[in-house]
């Protein structure tokens, strides 16, 4: 049995790590909601804003690598040369994994604002500002479904993992979407881990070139604003979030571990060079509430995206993403169908259509079909131009990639 000063000495280490974490994962949440107010586009006040939430981070969590280098980044911006290479140096000092990986949410990965001049039907395909386009090269895939989660106050989903499969079964069918199946990474349940996730997505931006097409799904639990107390920012929950705290949600567990939204719009918006990009997120219904204790239940009823995120991801050229609700509402699951109603008539149209219908069109037919279904779930789209369109289904001529 320890002494009582030694046990009394390893309590208050004990508290003071704590400590430490809650603080690091209020400083992780600041660097998210910083990011959440910057573009490429952005003016000097918006990156005035960023400037000072990643200040406040450093200072509730001086060794968060990170936030020094976003810092380095925004100071560089802004034209504080001689703060940038400090904050950089403190980056490199404190390990900082985005700057490990190259990370530069401020750059765009394609032209920003621009026509595809190859796209059948583009107005703006005599203007010098049109991008060329050549015929689909290769194709490349992530889909993501988590019905089931690693916290088990997080409600479970029911038919997530079944609508992760349908799309990739459907990318892979030669009649439909004529993905190499090699190149259609699916993550399910256990498999879609932050890091897991952050990884494929990283895959595919090192192998994707410019005539490449690149299809994103994920299907979870999105995290309403209004969850983050203090800048209301959105995250996708992946299978090792944690959420459960005794008698409420443990919001900087929820930052430390969830999936940030602006880090999938900045991976769209600022990695994949390809001109044909999607994204369709499915963030389902939860039917409940996250339970903490057997007195008490906080609400976490998954919300869409919002509308900045939206805009965020199509940033550059030839991006396309479709979300399967607005702002405030949720994305409802049917006991009948055994999918979400969003996915369903997804992959009815896509299989109607045989993967040859632009997906302005596929949207249209579904936003319908879903509305008169679901009355209070409405689908939105997003594109990165007028003339931004393209079919799954369109012909590749390349292999299954050979490496992993």
């Amino acid at each position: 049995m320890l002494p009582i000063a030694v046990s009394v000495f390893l309590l208050g280490a004990c508290i003071s790590a704590q400590a430490q974490d809650d603080r690091c994962g209020a400083g992780k949440d600041l660097v998210v909601q910083a990011l959440e107010r910057v573009t490429p586009q952005s003016g000097n006040d918006a990156f005035g804003d960023a400037l000072q939430l990643l200040k406040h981070a450093v200072a509730e969590c001086p060794e968060l690598g990170d936030a020094w280098y976003y810092r380095s980044l925004v100071e560089k911006r802004l034209g504080h040369d001689v703060q940038a290479k400090y904050a950089m140096d403190k980056a490199s000092f404190n390990g900082s994994e985005a700057l490990q990986q190259g990370l530069n949410p401020l750059v765009l990965s394609t032209p920003a604002s621009r026509g595809l001049s190859a796209v059948a039907g583009s107005e703006s395909a005599s203007t010098p500002s049109s991008v060329p386009v050549g015929p689909v090269n290769q194709k490349w895939a992530l889909v993501v479904g988590i019905g089931k989660f690693g916290d088990t106050g997080v409600p479970a989903l029911r038919f997530t993992t079944a609508d992760a499969n349908g799309i990739a079964n459907a990318l892979k069918d030669p009649a439909i979407g004529r993905f190499p199946p090699a190149n259609v990474h699916v993550l399910t349940d256990e498999q879609a881990t932050t890091k897991n996730i952050k990884e494929e997505l990283n895959w595919i931006a090192r192998h994707a070139q410019p005539n490449d097409l690149v299809l994103i799904y994920v299907a979870t639990h999105g995290t309403p604003r209004t969850l983050d107390s203090s800048g209301g920012a959105n995250y996708l929950v992946t299978y090792d979030t944690e959420i459960s705290a005794g008698s409420g949600v443990n919001e900087d567990a929820l930052y430390a571990t969830a999936y940030p939204m602006v880090d999938l719009a900045n991976a769209v918006a600022t990695r994949m060079k390809s001109l044909r990009t999607a994204v369709i997120l499915d963030t389902c219904y939860s039917a409940g509430s996250i339970k903490t204790d057997a007195s008490s239940v906080s609400p976490i009823a998954s919300s869409a995206p919002s509308d900045q995120m939206l805009k965020h991801m199509t940033d550059g050229t030839g991006r396309i993403v479709i979300a399967a609700s607005g702002v405030n509402e949720e994305s409802l699951e049917s006991p009948d169908l055994k999918h979400g109603y969003f996915t369903y008539f997804l992959l009815q149209a896509l299989e109607k259509g045989k993967g040859r219908t632009p997906l302005s069109q596929i949207f249209a037919s579904v936003a319908k079909q879903v509305s008169q279904s679901v009355n209070t779930q409405h689908p939105v789209m997003s594109r990165s131009s007028p003339d931004a369109d393209f079919a799954i289904g369109d012909n590749s001529t390349a292999t299954a990639s050979s490496e992993p």
